[in-house]
């Protein structure tokens, strides 16, 4: 996904220097051009979620979700690399320093953020402070997060990406150190401020769309304004497009089963959930745009009421769209086939959260003492042994990772806690 934001960047940046500059919007410099690529190639994963449903399109949910999160961070990372140099004059040089500061960006970013997620996964497992409270559990794991952001912001790095990976790294080791009750707290406690988060961001944008100041400085230019946003939406459209088509026909061909590969229909489906555009559209323009004061600039008033405009029509077409697209291209009997597919090709999650799932540490799933059968398909990979890379990172993972930073089936056992006396009690 990190290829197809790049894509995205590069045709959205060609098409807005080859046309929007030749349209006289005031004084834009090329920095502004390649931010506009920036701004555009970031999705809304928030709304897009909303439309989609992982019950009724598993294979859908886990596409546009993993893509969004990472088109997201890398995009924010792009819009970074850009504010960094002085791009008055692109040569080979300027060009290759941008390419390195990205990547120093990207992985300095991530690494931070998994260093946090393990330190918040050893002190929980090691260290006798917070262990069985709840409160302390889950205050230690909101404060590790945020640590993680705060030290990215201050190093001048990307908060949004270390956050993300840190709670990637958090979920696979963390989460399963704590007691039964924090894991109940602290999946409730994240989903409710992640909703008021949400709420909050789509009344921001909302209530900016009505503030006429911004809109008085392209009023005497309507057509002008339309024709940018236009052109602006069709860049996004392509954008999408040059990277969703090709990058699933070329993962069709690492697929033997015909079952496993991404349809026509589900490509077009993927492609048009990620065309919504949101806040993190409209925090970069602002951004970039309206950093001496508040669109004083024509030019910079031009490219905030386009944005606008290109999320909230992305927003509320594209977002109502979506589901009466998802029941034409797929109607009920085949998301029931994908439903099957899917439940068949992966192993039902276990009902207990304290269930042994690394048994005799092959990997092996234990739920209620009997073994769980593992069908043969790729996406076993997990499971399944085999010479893949995923295949080598699950043994080093449980032989290494899992038992200094705990994990699902290494929880520490302390007597007297309340880990041992609900496994006692389900014994």
């Amino acid at each position: 996904m990190l290829v197809g934001t790049l894509i995205s960047f590069i045709i959205i940046s060609l098409g807005a220097i080859g046309i929007i500059e030749k349209m006289g919007l005031g004084s834009l410099e090329i920095g502004d051009y390649l931010a506009i690529g920036a701004i555009f190639s970031a999705t809304d994963s928030v709304c897009t979620l909303q439309v989609l449903s992982q019950d009724e399109t598993p294979l859908l949910y886990s596409l546009v979700f993993g893509e969004g999160v990472v088109n997201d961070a890398t995009s924010i990372v792009l819009f970074n690399a850009i504010q960094n140099f002085d791009l008055g004059h692109i040569d080979a040089v300027t060009i290759l320093k941008f390419v390195a500061d990205f990547f120093y960006l990207f992985f300095t970013s991530t690494f931070l953020g998994a260093f946090a997620g393990l330190l918040s996964a050893y002190v929980i497992k090691k260290l006798y402070f917070g262990r069985h409270s709840t409160d302390r559990e889950v205050a230690l794991m909101i404060l590790m997060a945020y640590l993680s952001y705060m030290l990215a912001e201050l190093s001048n790095l990307s908060g949004i990406l270390t956050v993300f990976f840190c709670g990637i790294v958090m979920s696979h080791y963390t989460w399963h150190n704590v007691t039964e009750s924090s894991r109940v707290t602290t999946k409730h406690a994240f989903a409710t401020l992640s909703f008021i988060a949400e709420t909050f961001l789509f009344l921001y944008v909302g209530m900016d769309a009505l503030d006429i100041e911004k809109w008085k400085f392209v009023s005497n230019s309507p057509r002008k304004s339309i024709g940018v946003s236009s052109i602006l939406l069709g860049m996004v459209l392509i954008g999408r497009a040059a990277f969703v088509f090709p990058l699933s026909f070329l993962s069709n061909l690492t697929k033997k089963h015909p079952n496993e590969k991404i349809t026509f229909r589900q490509q077009v489906i993927v492609w048009w959930a990620g065309l919504m555009r949101g806040a993190v559209s409209i925090a970069l323009a602002y951004n970039q745009f309206a950093r001496t004061g508040h669109t004083q600039m024509r030019g910079n008033a031009f490219m905030i009421t386009s944005t606008i405009t290109v999320v909230l029509f992305s927003t509320m077409v594209f977002g109502l769209m979506t589901k009466p697209l998802i029941r034409l291209l797929l109607p009920p009997s085949i998301r029931q086939l994908s439903r099957d597919l899917s439940m068949s090709s992966e192993p039902p999650s276990p009902k207990y959260l304290h269930s042994p799932l690394l048994g005799n540490g092959q990997g092996s799933e234990v739920e209620a003492g009997q073994n769980i059968p593992r069908p043969t398909s790729l996406r076993m990979l997990l499971t399944a042994p085999s010479r893949s890379v995923h295949h080598y990172w699950r043994k080093f993972d449980d032989a290494f990772m899992r038992p200094v930073f705990g994990g699902r089936g290494f929880a520490p056992y302390v007597p007297g806690s309340p880990t041992e006396r609900s496994v006692h009690a389900w014994q």
